[in-house]
C-alpha cells in the first residue's frame, strides 16, 4: 500500500476557524494550527494535501498555510451534508488510492522519533490494510469520540481487529458492544482523528449520499465487515483544540515538549503560586 494523499477536514460549524489559530511549536516559533497538521502530514513523506473547507474560507486557509499551501488543494463542501460528506467532497482527490484523512481540529504528539502520522502509515503499509488510530479513553469522554470494540492481535501489544464501531456511545452502549479485552475497566479504544483509509470507503460514503447524508463511523462500520480493517493505539497522544481548554491545553502540551520545556514549567509554577496565594 502507497499512500501519497492526505485530506484535511475543516468544514465544520464549530471546528472552521480552530484550523486557523496560532500556536507555540515545540521550536519556539509561531505557527497556524494549518501549518502544524501540515508538517504532521509531510513528516510521514506526504506531499499532496486536500482541505475541505466552507464555502469563502479559502483566503484565510490559503494565509494560515503559509509556504506549505503550494501542495494544498482547497476543496468546499458546499452543503452541509454530515461530516461524511466532508471526507467524500474530497473523492476526486483520492480517486482509486488509499490516504490518509485527518480532522483540522487535532493536534498529534508523538512520544517517540517517529510522528503519529508516519506511525500509523507504517502499519498500513505493513498490514496492506486500512488502518485507524485510536486512544484508550475513559468513559467520561465518550460524549466526544467515536469509539471501536474488537481484540487485540496475537503477538501485538497495540494493533487490533476492529469488529464494531459506534459514534459518540453512551457508556452503556459502550459497555455492551466496544469492549476490549485487556483494556482497563471504563476505558474504550476512541478514534485519535488519524486514520489511512482504503478507496472502499469513499464508494460506502457515495453510496450513503444517494440517500441524503453520509456518516463516517456507520461506514467504517460496514467496512469492517467486508475487508481487514484495524485499529492502532500510537505512542503519542491527540489534543482536541476543540473542547473547552482545549487549544490552551495543546499549547502547554507542545511547550513542555520542546526546547523552552523549562521556562514553560517555570510560568506554570510561578500561576499556581500566584493563584494560591
Amino acid at each position: 500500500m502507497n499512500i501519497s494523499k492526505a485530506v484535511v477536514t475543516a468544514a465544520g460549524k464549530n471546528q472552521r476557524t480552530l484550523p486557523l489559530q496560532t500556536l507555540v511549536d515545540r521550536d519556539g516559533v509561531q505557527k497556524s494550527a494549518l501549518s502544524i497538521l501540515a508538517e504532521e502530514i509531510s513528516s510521514a513523506g506526504i506531499d499532496q494535501i486536500a482541505v475541505v473547507i466552507s464555502p469563502g474560507d479559502r483566503a484565510s486557509y490559503e494565509q494560515a498555510a503559509g509556504e506549505h499551501g503550494r501542495k494544498m488543494q482547497f476543496i468546499e463542501q458546499t452543503e452541509p451534508l454530515g461530516y461524511g460528506h466532508a471526507v467524500h467532497c474530497a473523492a476526486s482527490f483520492t480517486g482509486d488510492d488509499p490516504f490518509l484523512l485527518m480532522v483540522g481540529d487535532h493536534l498529534y504528539l508523538s512520544t517517540t522519533d517517529q510522528s503519529c502520522a508516519a506511525q500509523l502509515i507504517a502499519t498500513a503499509t505493513a498490514e496492506n490494510c486500512s488502518v485507524s488510530a485510536v486512544q484508550a479513553t475513559h468513559e467520561s469522554k465518550l460524549r466526544n469520540y467515536g469509539a471501536v470494540g474488537g481484540h487485540r492481535l496475537a503477538g501485538s501489544e497495540n494493533l487490533y481487529q476492529i469488529e464494531s464501531v459506534r459514534e459518540k456511545p453512551s457508556p452503556t452502549e459502550a459497555e455492551q458492544s466496544l469492549v476490549v479485552p485487556g483494556l482497563r475497566a471504563g476505558n474504550y479504544l476512541c478514534f485519535f482523528g488519524l486514520h489511512v483509509l482504503t478507496p472502499s470507503v469513499m464508494e460506502i460514503l457515495a453510496k450513503q449520499l444517494s440517500h441524503g447524508r453520509a456518516d463516517l463511523s456507520a461506514a467504517l462500520a460496514l467496512l469492517s465487515r467486508s475487508e481487514r480493517y484495524l485499529a492502532h493505539e500510537l505512542h503519542g497522544r491527540r489534543h482536541d483544540i476543540g473542547l473547552q481548554y482545549g487549544l490552551l491545553t495543546a499549547q502547554l502540551a507542545l511547550g513542555l515538549a520542546g526546547k523552552d520545556r523549562d521556562e514553560v514549567l517555570t510560568h506554570i509554577i510561578e500561576l499556581l503560586a500566584q493563584s494560591h496565594a
